[in-house]
């Protein structure tokens, strides 16, 4: 099954789940701003993601910018800014048979749903 953490207010996670209802394959959305992956679930979302915490860390938000812009901060420290922030976190995530994507690019996921 497909997974896709979603923000309903933000056009690229809209456009993503449209076109994932579109594929006509069973899915699930996970309201992750209101149902917060905790620190181990967002650990393992990087690692099926294989990227390094920042890389999936919204560096223009405001929260990121008037906390933690220009400090040096662990892996660890990262992802629970991101834990207790989750707007921090990059959206879409789209999660199908133990790997992930980030969904911003549709062109990128049609390959990504098609090829697991």
């Amino acid at each position: 099954m497909i997974q896709i953490y979603h923000n309903p207010r933000c056009g690229k996670s809209r456009n993503c789940l449209a076109f994932i209802e579109n594929t006509k394959q069973a899915y699930e959305i996970i309201p992750y701003l209101t149902e917060t992956p905790s620190f181990a679930a967002l650990e393992e979302l990087l690692q099926k993601l294989n990227l390094k915490p920042i890389e999936l860390v919204r560096t223009k938000e405001k929260i990121w910018i008037d906390n933690f812009k220009n400090k040096i901060l662990s892996d660890t420290e990262i992802v629970q800014a991101m834990v207790d922030n989750p707007i921090l976190i990059e959206r879409p995530i789209v999660v199908k048979d133990g790997k992930a994507i980030i969904g911003r690019d549709l062109e990128l996921v049609k390959p990504f749903l098609e090829t697991l």
